[in-house]
């Protein structure tokens, strides 16, 4: 099974511009045998969020092995040139380590902020990915659309990885599910999807129609994760700072189908996860593999846990992939 850690990028105002902890989590990451380090994207947020493709270039500048993903980038919001030139660069400098992982988003404040209206995501989505795919493989790229007008243009350089990153896609609903078919190479499941869920969903997303350009499809199943020496040490480790995330996000989330899921009592929560003794963290990702999942992204530090508690856990996790 392979493994990827979902960093923090929650900015401490003590602690601006460094991203000291996450180079130290991510580099033990790498040496313990994850395949990825994840980032998420967020904006309007104090007392602030790292940017997440800048933040990638940082990562790859600091490891040598580990694959740099997002998961995801919000991609109705960002112009299809600058996104594609922008992670085009990450693949560059990182030797080959991309993997381009995108949401549809949900916050409309995020919309507002550039200038992009939420009923317009759908199109805006599409439109996007359909040009990421064409100018990181075409040597020249024409396309009259509904939201955007290139006329000639390329990418030079254009990304390492032949014939281009691959692409995950997150989302819950049966659309999503087949757009992500369509236009991408894997589905990254939400953090709060539970168990009894993802049979169907991940049978409905293979099932559905490949698109042209698609290079596969896998399953990526996101969790909440903390691994211990027992069950209650993981959870005294990780139980507060995680509902403290838990109940901010759901006010952010407050127009999303899924925020009552975040007002959950432990059980709910650890029950769709893997948290828990090392024992119990191997059955939980046997079982993930079961149902037909390719790796597992671990959220293992909310805001708040001690990086002591955080290394321990990617440590007791790396042992679970030797």
């Amino acid at each position: 099974m392979r493994l990827g850690l979902y960093v923090n990028l929650y900015a401490d105002p003590a602690d601006r511009p460094r991203l000291a902890d996450a180079v130290e989590q991510v580099r033990l990451a790498e040496q313990a045998g994850f395949s990825w380090a994840v980032l998420g994207e967020r904006h309007l947020h104090r007392p602030g969020y790292h940017e997440a493709v800048t933040t990638l270039a940082y990562l790859a500048a600091h490891t040598e092995r580990i694959g740099l993903a997002t998961a995801g980038l919000i991609a109705p919001v960002h112009h299809p040139v600058h996104l594609a030139e922008t992670l085009a660069h990450v693949d560059v400098l990182s030797g080959g380590r991309l993997t381009a992982g995108f949401v549809l988003g949900y916050r409309p404040e995020e919309f507002t902020l550039y200038g992009a209206r939420p009923e317009e995501r759908v199109s805006r989505f599409e439109e996007c990915l359909e040009l990421l795919h064409r100018l990181w493989t075409e040597d020249e790229v024409t396309h009259h659309g509904r939201r955007h007008h290139l006329d000639g243009a390329f990418l030079s350089p254009r990304p390492v990885q032949a014939p281009r990153p691959r692409i995950w896609n997150g989302g819950r609903v049966p659309a999503a599910l087949e757009r992500t078919a369509w236009l991408c190479d894997g589905w990254t499941t939400s953090f709060n999807e539970t168990d009894e869920e993802l049979p169907k969903k991940v049978a409905a997303y293979r099932a559905a129609p490949r698109g042209p350009r698609s290079l596969g499809s896998e399953v990526i199943v996101c969790r909440e994760g903390y691994a211990a020496a027992t069950s209650q040490a993981a959870r005294t480790a990780l139980e507060d700072p995680l509902r403290a995330l838990y109940d901010a996000y759901g006010d952010w989330k407050r127009t999303s189908a899924d925020a009552a899921r975040y007002a959950q009592p432990w059980e709910d929560i650890a029950a769709r996860s893997v948290i828990g003794s090392t024992a119990e963290c191997a059955e939980r990702l046997a079982h993930y593999e079961a149902l037909g999942a390719d790796g597992v992204v671990l959220r293992i530090q909310p805001p708040g846990m001690p990086q002591a508690d955080a290394l321990r856990a990617i440590e007791a996790f790396g042992a679970l992939t030797s």
